[in-house]
Parts: structure tokens; C-alpha cells; sequence
């Protein structure tokens, strides 16, 4: 004879289960507002904490509750976030997720997804960016994003299209992903090759190289712009490549790959690129960044299957 279930074990399960639903949801708000799945967890986390102490009786829609507290809280941590990027060294790039089994990321589409997209939305304030977010990736209506953000829905259209217009100037028509692979591939091979002239020939005459080292040595500390140094940079360190192995990955919804040496994963490179070719070169060296890459594959493969399970998860540290 197995024990009575109490209605307050009823009511937490309830509450675990609509948030394990809509926790992909939210994980996809946070990570785009942030550019850092680090920091995106947590402030899920955090919302779980305050869905936990919530009088749900009272909660109308618990989309709408849950998906008001992340982006307030995901705005908060922008805020402070971007002092502390003011002393961070060298340029800084969005922390890469895995995409290969988690497409998404918790959005409806796979907006606001791509690394490039992500680096371009860090020049918004951290209210229109997640503006941008909720109407571009979430097709929130404006009447919700406005309830979210406690402003007026024509507040709410205006920065929107600020947002628009400003993204516009900053960012090109990208390739599809068949191609932008194609192109990724024939960087690696012509890198490793030290083949000067094909990857000249793969890149914009403006095309610019970010290393996300944050002081490592080997990254470079300042952005480098044109097509030649941009080339001869991705094979000056004789060191670098012949011991390499490099694995592809699938990250923020566009192929890259992982750079491992001695079995350690050591840096991550994708690209950004147009009609035109590669204009955007991203490595990332920074080891807590591919720390995150790595868990974020783990936490989109662990979907919890029983109550019990998803308890776990939900309270986890």
C-alpha cells in the first residue's frame, strides 16, 4: 500500500512540471539578453527559487510569470555584466552553446541565435535587447512584451524598431548553413595548410579576426582587420595547427569546431559570412567559455523523463 500523496507534494509537482516544460523557454530568453549560458542558468535558477515561494493560486499564466521574471532578472545581470566586461582583455565573444541536439535553444525559431547576431545585440542596452529577443525569437506580441518590461506597447514598438534599424547597419545577409559550413571547412583545411592565397580568397577585403582570451597568451589582444592579416594570422603560429585535432561541433544553430590538444579541448572558431565570403573570424580561447560549451551539450542531452527527475534538475545547484 503505498503512502497518500499530500496535496502540498501535488501542488510542487504541478510546479515542477510546468517549469521543466517551460524551462528550455526561459534558458533561450536568458542566453540571448546575456550572450553567456553560464549566467543564463543561473538566472534560471533563480527563477525556479522564486516559482518555488510564488503563491501559483494567484498566477494567472505561468508563461507570462516566468518568462516576466527571467527577462527582468536576465536584464539586471546585463547590467551589471557589462561593467564588468570594462576590464576584461582583448575583445569578448558570447559564450558558444551546443546546438547539435537542442536546435533552439527553447525558441520558436532560431533567431537571435548565431554567434555574430549575439556579438551585434551586446551594442543594444540590455531593455532593447530584450525587447529584440522576445519579438524576433519568441514572437511575444507587443501588448506582452510591453506587460514584461512595464512599458507602454508603444514604447515597446519603438524600441523594437530602434533595435531593427540599428541591427540592420551592423549586420549582413548570412549564407545558409550548407554553405556556411562549405565555407568554415575550406578555412580549417587552408589553415592548416598554411595555404595563404585560398584563404585570402575565402575572406572580404574587410573581413576581422576576434580572439576571446581574456589575457591567454596566444589570443590576440585587439581585433584584427583585412583580408591578408586576417590570413596570415589564422597561420602564423607554426605550433598551432600540426598539433591539432580538430573536431567539428554545431554551435548556436551553425557549424564550428573544437580545437583540442593532448585529448584537451583548448579553443572553439567558427565564422560569420555573407555572398561576399567570410567576414567574421571568432576564436574563442578562454577555458571557463569552453567549460560552458561543453556542459551546454550535457544539459540539452539530460531532459528529465520522471517528476522525480526533473525535481532533481530544477533543484540542483
Amino acid at each position: 500500500m503505498h503512502p497518500e500523496t499530500s496535496p502540498t507534494e501535488n501542488t510542487l509537482d504541478q510546479a515542477v512540471s510546468v517549469f521543466v516544460e517551460l524551462r528550455p523557454r526561459l534558458f533561450g530568453i536568458a542566453y540571448r539578453v546575456l550572450g553567456s549560458a553560464v549566467e543564463a542558468e543561473d538566472v534560471v535558477q533563480e527563477v525556479w527559487l522564486r516559482w518555488q515561494k510564488t503563491d501559483r493560486s494567484a498566477v494567472v499564466s505561468p508563461v507570462a510569470f516566468l518568462s516576466s521574471a527571467t527577462t527582468r532578472l536576465a536584464i539586471n545581470v546585463a547590467q551589471s555584466a557589462r561593467v564588468r566586461r570594462e576590464t576584461y582583455i582583448g575583445p569578448w565573444l558570447p559564450e558558444p552553446i551546443d546546438t547539435s541536439s537542442d536546435p533552439e535553444a527553447g525558441a520558436q525559431r532560431a533567431e537571435a541565435l548565431e554567434l555574430a547576431l549575439l556579438l551585434v545585440l551586446e551594442r543594444l542596452n540590455p531593455t532593447e535587447r530584450a525587447a529584440y529577443v522576445l519579438r524576433e525569437a519568441f514572437d511575444y506580441d507587443y501588448a506582452g512584451i510591453a506587460e514584461i518590461l512595464q512599458l507602454s506597447p508603444v514604447n515597446v514598438r519603438k524600441i523594437v524598431s530602434r533595435a531593427r534599424k540599428h541591427l540592420s547597419t551592423d549586420q549582413r545577409e548570412t549564407v545558409d548553413t550548407a554553405e556556411h559550413r562549405r565555407l568554415l571547412e575550406a578555412f580549417v583545411s587552408a589553415a592548416q595548410t598554411g595555404d595563404i592565397a585560398s584563404l585570402e580568397a575565402l575572406l572580404t577585403a574587410d573581413a576581422v579576426s576576434l580572439s576571446d582570451g581574456n589575457g591567454r597568451r596566444g589570443a590576440a589582444r585587439i581585433p584584427v582587420f583585412g583580408r591578408a592579416r586576417v590570413a596570415n594570422l589564422s597561420t602564423a603560429n607554426s605550433w598551432f595547427w600540426p598539433t591539432a585535432d580538430v573536431r567539428p561541433v554545431h554551435a548556436n544553430g551553425r557549424a564550428g569546431v573544437m580545437i583540442y590538444r593532448d585529448g584537451q579541448p583548448t579553443t572553439f572558431m567558427t565564422v560569420a559570412a555573407s555572398r561576399e565570403g567570410i567576414h567574421q573570424v571568432m576564436w574563442v580561447f578562454t577555458p571557463s567559455k569552453i567549460a560552458a560549451f561543453l556542459e551546454s551539450r550535457s544539459r540539452s542531452a539530460r531532459a528529465p523523463e520522471t517528476e522525480g527527475e526533473a525535481r532533481s534538475l530544477c533543484q540542483s545547484p
